[in-house]
């Protein structure tokens, strides 16, 4: 079976789609793609579905090479290298389909503009889904390769045997994944348990996104939103978006993978 072999996993990749709606009632999150926008256009480019499932990469890059036959694959977010089995390189660059040949390997850079990166391949991974999807959620052991994050020398399977014949597809304009420049901010539940000008703290400071953020939430370092009663409450549902406030005062943006109830207060007004 045409597959292929992880030669580097990089920092944090995994397979991800458009995730696992409806599950929170069993206590498992969405997860899914953080970018789903730069995952769909990755696949539309191998003539995927929008949600087939696709490589991630956070923060970090990937070493990839075919085994088994060819591959047609499109990536967005990142750069890439292609070292054909006869000694010679290749920049591939983004947003077009190209083909990766038997024993040829892939190499795609850390992305630069953005935290996320996608890799599509046509046909998508032969990979049994779990609540209809083959999203990876690492915490819970769900879904993607083996319910865990991509490491040196796992041989993904792949639907496709071999390239549909065609010419490649690529983007008429390039297309850089960017941040807004606003971020709304609504009142949470448990505006009374934080202390007067907690918001204008929140929207007056700068936040830093710091390294020990991940797929669960987003940890911010700035100034310190300061709880008026307390910081324990009962658990109840929460929603990404969600701007949980610990006792240590500094906020966490649900994402992805969060769970789903929470015992934090949400949200200063």
């Amino acid at each position: 079976m045409t597959h292929l072999e992880v030669l580097r996993a990089g920092i944090h990749a995994g397979v991800q789609d458009l995730g696992r709606p409806g599950h929170r009632d069993l206590g498992v999150p969405l997860s899914g793609a953080l970018d789903p926008l730069t995952l769909e256009l990755a696949n539309a480019l191998v003539g995927n579905p929008p949600g087939a499932g696709a490589i991630e990469l956070l923060y970090g890059g990937i070493t990839l090479c075919a085994r088994e036959g060819a591959v047609r694959f499109a990536f967005g977010g990142t750069t890439g290298r292609l070292a054909c089995h006869d000694g010679t390189l290749r920049d591939i660059p983004p947003w077009r389909s190209a083909v990766l040949g038997p024993d040829d390997t892939l190499t795609l850079a850390a992305p630069s503009n953005t935290a996320a990166a996608y890799l599509a391949i046509e046909g998508g991974f032969a990979l049994a889904p779990v609540l209809g999807s083959v999203a990876t959620y690492a915490p819970g052991q769900l879904g993607g390769w083996q319910g865990r994050l991509l490491l040196r020398g796992d041989r993904l399977p792949l639907v496709a045997t071999a390239p549909t014949p065609g010419r490649e597809r690529m983007m008429m304009h390039a297309f850089e994944p960017t941040a807004p420049a606003l971020l709304r901010i609504m009142a949470g539940p448990q505006h009374a348990r934080f202390v007067r000008g907690a918001l204008d703290a929140l929207t007056g400071s700068p936040y830093r996104v710091t390294p020990s953020s991940n797929r669960t939430g987003l940890r911010l370092d700035g100034a310190l939103l300061q709880h008026a009663a307390g910081h324990d409450l009962l658990s109840e549902g929460v929603t990404t978006g969600s701007l949980q406030v610990p006792g240590s005062g500094q906020p966490v943006l649900l994402i992805a993978d969060h769970p789903t109830v929470g015992a934090i207060p949400r949200s200063p007004p």
